[in-house]
């Protein structure tokens, strides 16, 4: 019963809650001195100005609902401590900064709470449902990166994971557009599943059943008006003042490298690796070698990404990519424009634009993780695909957190989780009819061995080996095994998806 299943919900949300609360005097990125600029920022000077305030390095490049949740949260934050707010305050940390940052984001986690609720609470599957919503709650990629990293994902994830449950509900689906819609205009990484809702929305909502060319015009009207106020309401100050041009020159700063300064574990991070492997053996093989890319391990911050060996990867080439592997499982949702598949369509979206992307960070795996742990349990298949992904996904997050102290943390209650979340998964996940697919269970079985050695070279052995020399060389591990468990999870869910 429902009224059985919130409470257990909430229960282990009020645990998870004093658990964070322990957390607040970690570790914490330079991100929580980004949202604490952004506060300062939205606080103290009029709207107009706030893409264009520049004392920090941390500027405001979050879309404008965002920036309007920071207006909010600067509201209490002047009660708390006023000087938090100041923008000249660089790297201000005050205790009751930290703690008001970090309450913050706990608190608005409920939105993901009440998104699980509504999700286990009307699923006819109430065990695995109710299972699957727990993997997400506990997430250790939630843990790691929103309340020791610092960000606000858990709000942002609710409220995709609550416009994902009401996209599975016919009469629900005008508002599950323009949740989603306000949710773009929170944060603009979302783009990246816009192709599978924008499909799934004109054959369901739009077109008429049975017709490709047939418009349900006043549907049309309801959807487009929707939308056009929900951007209204978010750029429509902007536009006012004509700043349209420097909001998106935040937004999309496309100068950046191909890779992220730490790997993120997609193609270009296995195609990095090679990269760095044939410099060694290129004298033999007769290749020949830029010296002025030998020496560009980090590269990928800002300006051109340099290979030494291999050909450059321009943006052109990874939009192809991104494009040609979505329509892959559009041209399906399309065709047959169920809830099951406009589920599957939005993973492999998110898939994609990971996997083949420019300049994508380790952080945005969660775009995949987040929505497969609900589909995860529809049968072992699914779990097959799953169990690389939930591995990979997480110990790509490891490098975020350097320190020594939180080195416990991360490792074991990850480990701890993917030992409970995959043990329960695998009892719950039912037999397919269609079978199962052999090479996913026997990629999995040798992926998992690999990951407990891997992670103690890189985090006890290298240093005892090496010292301080070839510091990178443990984040090309974890990012080039990552990516190769991230690879092998999507061909994985692919083949299934198509297959069903």
């Amino acid at each position: 019963m429902p009224e059985a299943i919130y409470p257990t919900l909430v229960q282990c949300a009020i645990v998870a809650g004093a658990f964070k609360v322990l957390l607040f005097p970690a570790y914490k990125s330079t991100d929580f001195e980004v949202h604490r600029n952004w506060l300062a920022i939205t606080h103290s000077l009029p709207i107009q100005n706030w893409y264009y305030e520049d004392t920090s390095e941390w500027t405001l490049d979050y879309p404008p609902f965002f920036a309007y949740f920071e207006w909010l949260l600067s509201q209490c934050a002047r009660w708390v401590d006023p000087a938090m707010l100041r923008i000249d305050n660089l790297n201000y940390d005050s205790w009751s900064t930290v703690a008001f940052q970090r309450s913050t984001v706990i608190l608005t986690e409920l939105v993901l709470v009440y998104a699980l609720h509504r999700i286990t609470a009307s699923s006819p599957t109430k065990p695995t449902t109710h299972t699957a919503a727990l993997s997400i709650l506990l997430s250790p990629g939630l843990l790691l990166i929103d309340h020791l990293h610092f960000q606000y994902n858990s709000l942002l994830y609710g409220l995709l994971l609550l416009s994902l449950h009401l996209a599975h509900r016919p009469r629900s689906l005008l508002p599950s557009a323009l949740l989603f819609a306000a949710l773009l205009c929170f944060k603009h990484i979302y783009l990246y599943l816009a192709p599978a809702y924008f499909v799934y929305l004109l054959r369901v909502y739009v077109l008429h059943p049975g017709s490709v060319v047939r418009i349900r015009l006043a549907n049309a009207v309801k959807l487009g008006t929707g939308l056009l106020a929900v951007f209204a309401a978010a750029f429509g100050p902007f536009a006012y003042h004509g700043q349209i041009p420097q909001l998106l020159t935040r937004l999309f700063p496309f100068s950046r490298g191909l890779c992220h300064a730490y790997w993120a574990p997609n193609v270009w991070a296995m195609y990095s690796f090679t990269d760095r492997v044939l410099i060694f053996v290129a004298p033999y093989l007769g290749l020949q070698v830029d010296p002025d890319a030998v020496n560009s391990v980090t590269r990928g911050r800002v300006g051109d990404t340099a290979f030494a060996v291999l050909p450059p990867i321009h943006p052109r080439t990874t939009f192809l990519l991104t494009l040609t592997f979505m329509l892959i499982p559009l041209i399906k949702l399309f065709a047959q424009p169920t809830a099951a598949n406009f589920h599957g369509a939005l993973i492999l979206c998110g898939y994609a634009s990971f996997l083949f992307g420019w300049h994508v960070h380790e952080k945005a795996i969660l775009l995949v993780l987040i929505p497969f742990s609900l589909l995860a349990l529809k049968d072992r298949r699914y779990l097959g695909a799953f169990r690389p992904l939930a591995v990979a996904g997480h110990v790509a997050l490891f490098p975020l957190l350097f320190t020594p102290h939180e080195f416990p943390i991360k490792v074991v209650y990850t480990v701890l989780w993917l030992v409970l979340f995959l043990f329960a998964f695998d009892r719950l996940a039912p037999v397919s009819p269609k079978g199962r697919v052999f090479f996913l269970d026997r990629f999995s079985v040798l992926y998992l061995a690999v990951a407990i050695p891997l992670i103690c070279y890189c985090a006890v052995v290298h240093e005892l080996v090496f010292g301080t020399r070839l510091e990178f060389l443990p984040l090309m591990f974890i990012s080039s095994y990552s990516a190769l468990g991230v690879v092998g999870s999507w061909l994985g869910f692919m083949v299934v998806y198509l297959a069903d």
